[in-house]
């Protein structure tokens, strides 16, 4: 899915994002965000991000600088629930 929503995204910014010209508030561009959103996140956490940037786009948002947020390493700590080995001599 992921790889389907990003040939979405670059037909969209290869043929329909041009004949608006620079219309965005922000940077990068709602599509360059929506892009780097999908690739970053995956489909789903990338959909969401792009979709709650769209809204923020209107008339009377300030705009800026608006970059997709990092993707968050989790460390790997073991469960509480599983018990250590024992060292048992």
């Amino acid at each position: 899915m992921k790889y389907v929503l990003i040939a979405l995204l670059k037909a969209y910014r290869a043929v329909i994002s041009p004949l608006y010209g620079q219309v965005c508030r922000y940077y990068p561009s709602c599509s360059a965000y929506a892009l780097e959103a999908v690739t970053v996140h995956g489909s789903i956490k990338g959909s969401w991000l792009a979709v709650r940037r769209l809204a923020r786009c209107h008339p009377w948002a300030a705009g800026g600088v608006d970059k997709v947020p990092p993707k968050v390493q989790h460390e790997n700590k073991p469960s509480p629930a599983v018990p250590a080995p024992s060292q048992g001599a």
